[in-house]
């Protein structure tokens, strides 16, 4: 039986991974990014508890998180080369659309993270 998609703001990442569509939260198996104290090795959840801000849209630091190294790294590059997705793109969505209308659509295409876009 497939668990419902979960809609909430608090469950947006800080590097802008959408956790309400993530099926190990989906099945208990995670608390999602805010609440999983065991994350204490992802510098991007540790910034933004710093800065005391919810995600990377809402840096002022940089206005693009490519910019910045601990968003843009090897590992990052990596998993997205991977996977096909771009988290910039969602915390572009967040800076342009808030956060109720990202989980929106996150929660309506059942997506984690937003697929990369072709080049033309």
């Amino acid at each position: 039986m497939k668990k419902e998609i979960i809609k909430d703001v608090n469950l947006i990442a800080a590097c802008g991974l959408y956790c309400g569509s993530c099926g190990k939260l989906k099945r208990g198996k995670c608390p999602g990014c805010k609440e999983n104290e065991k994350a204490s090795w992802c510098k991007i959840r540790l910034c933004c508890i710093e800065k005391e801000i919810n995600n990377c849209s809402y840096c002022i630091e940089f206005s693009n998180p490519k910019e910045c190294t601990k968003y843009n790294n090897f590992i990052a590059r990596a998993i997205e080369y991977v996977f096909i997705t771009d988290r910039s793109l969602c915390i572009e969505s967040l800076k342009e659309d808030g956060e109720e209308k990202f989980v929106q659509l996150m929660s309506d295409k059942g997506w984690v993270s937003m697929p990369k876009k072709k080049k033309l």
